[in-house]
């Protein structure tokens, strides 16, 4: 229920926003500010409690800056409140079982004869893992293999599929793209499911060899002629003989663009 887990997390950065700015408003001063136009020129008034105006000079410039930041930030509180209501209200009535999940609550009988209008997330994945491709090379060709059984060419592209399969993301090695006239093999097509879209990551394991940086260059712009860009449906890690793939870096991408 991707949806279901989009909404908590609004939910939660909203509450989060709305507490965080109710500390800040604490520390700001009494009051706010009027805004005056006469003659082209811009003049600012302390309006106080009780609607009394007090005219504010060039010297008042930081108590200025603090109300109209007051005056926004109460702005962006009250609106986030009002959403964080919305949400509240959108989860508690959020249905316990949605369309595409249907299916997967029918008999194993009736399964084996209805069609499926709408797959859920994991009936979806298991359908696009399921659908046969020819990798560049034979498994002998391959030293390392995977927690999911897949042989891989390096150390490092055994630690990012690893990550891959321990985060539960679908993705395939080496699965074949048509790009123009040329047909390439990504180092992984991943099933990115919040949004059901393929995106591509590559390892650039010899960043030191100015013949492989060439060879990824031309790579890249393959990639751009099909319209799969760098940072929207294509990624990259790097590494050279110095320096060693960084985990940390990796686990952020997949967080970050891959879930």
């Amino acid at each position: 229920m991707a949806l279901n887990i989009a909404i908590k997390q609004r939910y939660e950065m909203i509450t989060k926003t709305a507490e965080c700015i109710k500390k800040k408003l604490k520390k700001l001063p009494e009051g706010r500010i009027v805004v005056k136009h006469r003659n082209n020129n811009k003049r600012f008034y302390l309006v106080d409690k009780g609607n009394a105006a007090k005219y504010l000079n060039k010297s008042d410039a930081k108590l200025i800056e603090d109300l109209i930041q007051k005056d926004y930030l109460e702005e962006v509180l009250s609106t986030a409140e009002q959403e964080a209501v919305a949400l509240r209200r959108a989860l508690e009535h959020y249905p316990a079982v949605v369309a595409e999940e249907i299916y997967s609550t029918l008999s194993s009988e009736r399964q084996a004869i209805a069609k499926p209008i709408v797959l859920s997330d994991e009936e979806y994945a298991n359908k696009w893992l399921a659908k046969p491709y020819k990798r560049k090379s034979s498994n002998k060709d391959y030293t390392f293999v995977t927690l999911k059984g897949d042989h891989v060419r390096s150390k490092s592209e055994l630690v990012i599929a690893d990550r891959l399969w321990a985060n539960g993301i679908p993705y395939k090695y080496e699965c074949p793209l048509l790009v123009g006239n040329e047909i390439i093999h990504p180092d992984f097509s991943i099933l990115r499911m919040s949004d059901r879209k393929i995106v591509y990551l590559e390892h650039c394991g010899k960043m030191d060899d100015p013949n492989y940086t060439e060879d990824m260059v031309k790579r890249v712009n393959l990639y751009s002629q099909e319209k799969i860009f760098q940072g929207d449906r294509l990624f990259f890690s790097f590494e050279s003989s110095t320096t060693p793939l960084n985990t940390d870096v990796l686990d952020d991408m997949i967080r970050t663009n891959f879930i």
